[in-house]
């Protein structure tokens, strides 16, 4: 496992121990990035937020290729000890942070992401309660660009402040695109 392009192009990563991780291939993170390239916000400059991030490739990748400011949430220990190697072995500074909470209930947020990825187990369930999770704990701007890894045959999920752009399939895998347009409330009665 490697980063694709940017800054840090063909940087080796490495894998958390043992089966319950499994990182997005460099062909699926490659064309996550190739799509996430042409839309707003755009990735240059944004923050970035990588939930369930396993080896946290897509955090980095995201970093290598112009984000500002990286978080990665994991709380499995296999995990956070890829990621913590991996941030010691690259140049990145302060710019990429790892958070070792429950990525399906974060709690609150210091300041909200331009651009979420969230890699649930799959068939797991979690992709739903952990985007609520960040509408609640105020994680995403306004219009924010979410991103949810799925298994090829999972149904998306489907919660109206999170709807759906388009779908992508690559292999075993599948990309659901998804926009955060928080709702302001009620609609109003009309006056009488």
């Amino acid at each position: 496992m490697r980063i694709i392009a940017g800054r840090l192009r063909g940087r080796r990563l490495q894998a958390p121990l043992g089966r319950e991780t499994r990182p997005t291939s460099d062909l699926a993170r490659g064309a996550l990035f190739d799509a996430l390239g042409h839309d707003r916000p755009r990735l240059a400059g944004a923050r970035f937020l990588d939930l369930f991030a396993g080896s946290g490739a897509v955090g980095l990748e995201a970093y290598s290729r112009g984000a500002r400011e990286v978080l990665l949430i994991e709380n499995a220990r296999p995990a956070l000890e890829a990621i913590r190697a991996n941030l010691a072995r690259l140049p990145v500074g302060d710019a990429v942070r790892v958070l070792a909470r429950d990525a399906a209930d974060p709690g609150p947020a210091e300041r909200p992401f331009d651009i979420a990825f969230l890699d649930p187990p799959y068939r797991s369930g979690l992709a739903a309660p952990a985007l609520r999770a960040l509408a609640v704990g105020g994680w995403l701007v306004a219009e924010a660009r979410v991103v949810v890894e799925l298994a090829r045959t999972e149904d998306p999920p489907e919660l109206a402040d999170f709807p759906i752009e388009r779908v992508r399939r690559y292999g075993a895998a599948k990309f659901v695109f998804l926009r955060y347009r928080p709702h302001a409330g009620p609609p109003e009665m009309p006056k009488v």
